[in-house]
């Protein structure tokens, strides 16, 4: 991998609590309206600008990019950011309960994305990349890190544990009870070394956002008579986590409606399509399972799973999508149907059951979690998987660290 330290633009130690906030694509924007209102100093405000704006303002007129560089240089003229002075790698590390992972943050060349050595698994959406492209124009900076993994390298792991025994420069809790905590590190040649031995890595999340600093990153170059290569805007924030390290929940599905079909209806249908365990439970307890939740009861389904010659057909996702969501339940696209929802794992099977049982839904299917060994395979096929299929916990915070493109 070709990474480089950056030189950050980061909050001062007293403030990184205040700013610190939840990434863009995991609250709506009601939700970031009560964190900002909650939070005035929070990074939602950058990352999240039309929250600010009327509720019924187009997310994506100009006026929300227009607020967002505003906003990012009111957070550097009152001191809630501050650019560093000097370019450096930083360590973060997440920890909860008993779960803990340590990421090295750099920035990465676009040439290792462009050219296979970055590996994506799922394809993006148009509006949502343009959104993020146009975020980073605005403000000329990537204001989150995309999160990604690679195959466990002890050598990586040695060091990375020794410069975690310095103090943080940062160290908070967050009120989801995740500990942050943050370290600028200097043994700088050593980590670019480590780094230019593995071989590749993968997107484990932040998709748009590497399809987006890739899209302006080429339209600079396209637009520089003398383009080197060695530009800044040719570099993305990123942070790197070894595979074993990663958590991985489920990413559960809710559906509006039952596409004509009465419930008993349904389950009839599915009873042919998968096998029913006579004891219905919330939560697959191993691949090849799904729980459904149907008229305020829960039912377990099962299949065979298919041979791993195809990665993506072993996935469980694509078994119920395939099976059961496209062709009963009339979900075709499931990356643009309006009718269907997605539910990261952290919220558990009790948000499942609220929303049918209040109406928001019909349906919902909780999954059992996709691996981090199945999100590789299906990238080194070069195959995508369907969207939605891994939730990462625990999440990153957005506004530790910023890195400007020039």
């Amino acid at each position: 991998m070709r990474i480089k330290p950056f030189i950050a633009v980061r909050p001062p130690p007293a403030h990184a609590e205040a700013v610190a906030s939840p990434p863009y694509d995991v609250v709506d924007t009601d939700e970031a309206r009560a964190l900002i209102q909650a939070h005035p100093w929070s990074f939602l405000r950058i990352v999240r600008s039309e929250a600010e704006l009327a509720p019924d303002h187009d997310p994506y007129s100009a006026a929300v990019y227009e607020r967002a560089a505003a906003n990012y240089a009111l957070f550097k003229r009152e001191g809630y950011l501050e650019r560093a002075d000097r370019p450096a790698y930083y360590l973060y590390r997440l920890q909860h309960n008993d779960h803990q992972q340590t990421g090295l943050v750099a920035v990465s060349h676009i040439a290792d994305y462009d050219e296979g050595r970055i590996k994506r698994h799922e394809n993006t959406r148009q509006a949502t990349e343009d959104d993020r492209t146009r975020h980073v124009e605005a403000l000329n900076a990537n204001t989150g890190p995309v999160f990604l993994t690679y195959r466990d390298q002890p050598a990586i792991d040695a060091v990375i544990a020794r410069l975690q025994q310095a103090p943080p420069r940062y160290h908070f809790q967050t009120a989801d009870g995740i500990l942050h905590e943050v370290w600028e590190i200097n043994d700088e040649k050593t980590i670019t070394n480590l780094f230019a031995e593995v071989p590749m890595a993968y997107v484990a999340d932040g998709h748009h956002r590497s399809a987006s600093a890739a899209r302006v990153a080429r339209q600079r170059r396209a637009a520089c008579e003398n383009a080197t290569g060695d530009e800044e805007f040719n570099w993305f924030l990123s942070v790197f986590f070894p595979a074993g390290q990663l958590r991985v929940l489920p990413y559960n599905r809710c559906v509006s409606d039952l596409n004509g079909l009465a419930p008993n209806e349904l389950l009839k249908k599915m009873d042919h399509i998968f096998t029913r365990d006579a004891q219905g439970v919330p939560t697959p307890d191993s691949p090849g399972k799904v729980s459904v939740y149907l008229d305020g009861k829960w039912h377990s389904y099962a299949w065979e799973i298919p041979p791993a010659a195809d990665p993506v057909a072993q996935l469980d996702v694509h078994v119920l999508q395939s099976r059961l969501l496209g062709p009963v339940l009339g979900i075709d696209d499931p990356r643009n149907n309006a009718r269907i929802s997605f539910v990261g794992g952290i919220r558990g099977t009790a948000e499942l059951e609220r929303r049918v049982d209040s109406g928001q839904a019909a349906i919902a299917f909780s999954m059992h979690p996709v691996t981090v060994d199945q999100l590789m395979a299906v990238s080194d096929a070069g195959l995508i998987m369907p969207p939605k299929s891994t939730w990462f916990e625990p999440k990153l915070r957005s506004g530790l660290l910023v890195h400007e493109l020039d």
